[in-house]
């Protein structure tokens, strides 16, 4: 089951708010203003496949923004990331001062906990995809470095990404739910590739490393390398790059987050997808916790309980936050 909304018999006057609703609703509360003088016309038709939101948005020329208003009238939203492929028509994003322009056939990323806008200036059909943020596991500071960077099909990543992007938006209502979770797994690892990707050539662009950025991707590379091992911590990680704990600390001391509670975010994280993309013959939470770190199943239930907002046991399955609301209906 999803979510279809059309214009077609909305009076001409309602159609740009009747859309923003329908997609404020559906995905993450936008304006949309038309760009043209004629009757607008759109169509938006969405699926839910695992945590990922997946939904085709066709109209006429227009300006979909996300303001800080519209963001702080929701305070407790989830943040999520999205990914717009372009099937039509061209859009140009722009957030965090940046401006990418996405050809027919591209895909750009943004962050929906910030402020953002799309302009379409002509008709369009884009896929977007959007799931929770720390469900993508790269720090939120990679995800700056990577949002608003257009993507091309024959660039890095785009000749695996996009097709699978572009197959997945066309099937999605046609999996059953162990795949569906397994599926929305699989974009979530492939985006958080992207990412690193953009944020390696973002670095490239910006003019050598220095010494310390350098130490500091060793040492996170590492992290993501053993965090299985319920050793792992500042002690273990400053032996293995043959400097002191104190040192540790100092080179973090500007990435935001402290060692101790980038292995325990990573760890939550990992769990996190795990625990949610899983299906009919899943672990269990204490195997799933043990896999990524965790000793003491009652310490993992409340560190998870605390950054999620719910005990692990109720993470499982991709039906949290899916209503449709008001004024839509659902499509067979």
């Amino acid at each position: 089951m999803g979510v279809r909304v059309t214009t077609a018999s909305v009076p001409d006057g309602e159609k740009a708010a009747f859309l923003s609703g329908a997609v404020s609703r559906t995905l993450v509360p936008v304006e949309v203003r038309p760009l043209t003088p004629r009757p607008f016309e759109g169509l938006l038709v969405s699926h839910r496949l695992g945590y990922v939101r997946v939904s085709t948005l066709e109209a006429d020329a227009a300006r979909v923004s996300r303001t800080a208003a519209l963001i702080a009238r929701a305070p407790r939203s989830e943040p999520q990331v999205g990914v717009g492929v372009q099937v039509a028509g061209r859009a140009v994003l722009e957030q965090d001062g940046r401006r990418a322009e996405v050809a027919a056939g591209g895909l750009v990323l943004y962050d929906t906990a910030r402020p953002y806008a799309v302009h379409y200036p002509e008709r369009f059909r884009t896929h977007l995809f959007h799931l929770p943020r720390r469900l993508l596991g790269v720090p939120e500071r990679e995800l700056r470095h990577a949002s608003a960077t257009a993507v091309d099909p024959a660039e890095g990543c785009g000749p695996v990404l996009l097709p699978f992007l572009d197959v997945l938006a066309a099937s999605a209502a046609t999996y059953p739910a162990p795949v569906g979770d397994r599926l929305a797994g699989s974009v979530a690892d492939l985006l958080s590739t992207l990412v690193a990707q953009l944020v390696a050539g973002r670095a490239a662009d910006d003019g050598p490393d220095t010494p310390n950025a350098h130490l500091v991707r060793r040492v996170r590379a590492y992290i993501e390398r053993h965090l299985g091992d319920p050793e792992l911590g500042p002690d273990r990680i400053a032996q293995a790059h043959h400097i002191s704990v104190r040192y540790l600390h100092r080179l973090f001391e500007g990435e935001g987050v402290t060692v101790g509670r980038l292995v325990q975010q990573r760890r939550l994280e990992a769990c996190a997808r795990e625990l949610a993309r899983r299906g009919r013959t899943a672990p269990t939470v204490s195997a799933v916790a043990q896999r990524w770190g965790f000793v003491n199943p009652a310490h993992f239930s409340r560190t998870f309980r605390a950054a999620y907002g719910v005990p692990p046991s109720e993470w499982r399955g991709p039906g949290r936050g899916t209503g449709t609301g008001p004024g839509t209906r659902e499509a067979g």
